[in-house]
């Protein structure tokens, strides 16, 4: 008898069937849309400190459920536009007086190590799950 691994049980909040038809998404093609999307849920899991995994998504009410389908559908379009700059080591770097700095800034919020676009990130705060002092 062959055992699953744990991350082949892992769903996305959102999956190819709702990033096409619902979230009308067309930026991630077939061959990478389940990888960004996967992640996108696992930084969603991270930011909502694992409350949805703890209470189960079918368990959230259909006001939160909504929210998160569309975030994880934003947050990997987001993932997959600007994996060449997440992906680097430098926090900065200049070249004859030009220069460009990754992190915080007015539209990109990074919360626990997670980048994300910050009015993304408020619409997850309505979720009510991403508040440190909940048990």
């Amino acid at each position: 008898m062959q055992r699953k691994l744990v991350s082949d049980m892992y769903k996305p909040y959102a999956d190819t069937a709702y990033y096409t038809d619902i979230y009308n998404g067309s930026l991630l093609s077939d061959n990478v849309r389940e990888k960004f999307l996967k992640q996108a849920s696992r930084h969603i899991d991270s930011l909502t400190y694992n409350r949805i995994v703890d209470q189960g998504f079918i368990n959230l009410t259909p006001f939160q459920q909504e929210i998160i389908q569309d975030i994880v559908c934003q947050q990997a379009d987001f993932e997959f536009q600007n994996r060449e700059i997440f992906d680097m080591i430098l926090q900065s770097y200049g070249i004859n007086g030009v220069s460009m700095q990754f992190g915080e800034s007015w539209n990109v919020t990074t919360q626990k190590g997670i980048p994300m676009r910050r009015d993304v990130y408020e619409q997850l705060c309505q979720t009510g799950l991403c508040c440190r002092l909940l048990r």
